[in-house]
């Protein structure tokens, strides 16, 4: 299924910064303030820390017949309860989106309106890898998520027009998952993988931005397959092989988010690294025919992946470094145009 006409995604680029996944916060409106001021994209979090029932999986399961949540983000399925008929619903007042009506209630009151903001949902394909691993069978599984995610994107993107009608939204889809779609005992192949997510950014509504995040390296070709508008990865050497892809991308119109602050090991107090290693990849795609006008514009930065697993201190302290790296990269997009007249 092909994703509808959607409108260009000039509001996110020049190097803003955006969130990525999850925030530690267990108090939701702490984490609505954080989402707001600390990046320059609003960014609606998850806070599976304040409940298990905002983890990427358990928010997209919660509330199926059949499905019951443990601990930690933990969840069981009865068959005989979840089948390919069952109706999904959408409980926006369940603890699931404790963190989603808390921005928007703060983005009302702050007059976020009409600027742009960002959320994420896991995608078809990770999240039928994890019913089928929970024991439904290949296709019931992935047809159940793909209706799961279609429904629910939908009716965030709703609720978050209603709340913010001026505001542009970029959607990304959370697929981690991707990292394994070329391994030979992966449940579904390439192709097939790709239908699922066409059909999942299809669902959202046509003035809503789509786009893919995976937290690993992948097949960026396949990636692009899909039809996103905005492609979320880490900042990695690998994606120096996929330079015809990215740079036909961006040329079309696309956006890169560059994950350009690590979110596991050691965490650096300076931006310099993070610039450096961002540089040094660009130049590499610069020097393989990607235009550089183009990939500064259409760039936007993040973390690599969720913050969850932080405190809340070393995750401001992240989207701050992150929030530095974007200012070089706006820096040098302004610094281009005024070299070209533009």
């Amino acid at each position: 299924m092909s994703v509808p006409e959607r409108p260009a995604v000039e509001q996110f680029a020049n190097g803003q910064s955006i969130g990525i996944g999850s925030l530690p916060h267990r108090d939701a409106a702490a984490a609505a303030a954080f989402s707001i001021s600390e990046f320059e994209i609003a960014t609606i979090p998850a806070l599976p820390m304040r409940s298990p029932a905002e983890g990427m999986i358990a928010q997209a399961i919660a509330g199926l017949p059949g499905v019951s949540l443990g601990q930690y983000g933990s969840f069981a399925i009865d068959p005989v309860g979840l089948t390919d008929a069952t109706p999904i619903e959408t409980d926006l007042t369940t603890d699931a989106f404790g963190g989603l009506r808390a921005f928007l209630d703060l983005a009302r009151k702050v007059g976020v309106d009409g600027s742009p903001v960002k959320w994420q949902f896991v995608g078809p394909v990770t999240l039928g890898v994890a019913l089928q691993r929970a024991g439904l069978r290949n296709t019931q599984a992935f047809t159940i998520a793909a209706d799961a995610v279609r429904h629910h994107v939908a009716e965030i993107s709703a609720a978050v027009s209603e709340a913010l009608p001026n505001s542009a939204q970029l959607l990304l889809l959370d697929e981690p998952w991707l990292t394994e779609l070329m391994a030979p005992d992966f449940p579904i192949p390439p192709d097939v993988a790709v239908d699922l997510i066409s059909t999942g950014m299809a669902a959202v509504p046509a003035d809503v931005a789509v786009g893919l995040h995976c937290c690993g390296p992948c097949d960026v070709a396949t990636m692009l397959e899909s039809g996103p508008q905005v492609i979320s990865l880490p900042v990695s050497d690998d994606l120096i092989d996929y330079a015809g892809y990215l740079g036909r991308f961006i040329k079309s119109g696309g956006v890169i988010v560059w994950g350009v602050l690590p979110t596991v090991g050691p965490l650096p107090a300076k931006p310099d690294r993070a610039w450096r290693q961002l540089s040094e990849v660009w130049c590499a795609l610069v020097e393989r025919g990607v235009d550089a006008s183009e990939l500064r514009r259409r760039s936007l930065v993040s973390p690599e992946c969720g913050l969850a697993q932080h405190q809340v201190s070393t995750a401001r302290r992240v989207a701050r470094l992150t929030r530095e790296v974007g200012r070089k990269v706006n820096a040098q997009a302004i610094s281009t145009k005024l070299a070209f007249g533009a």
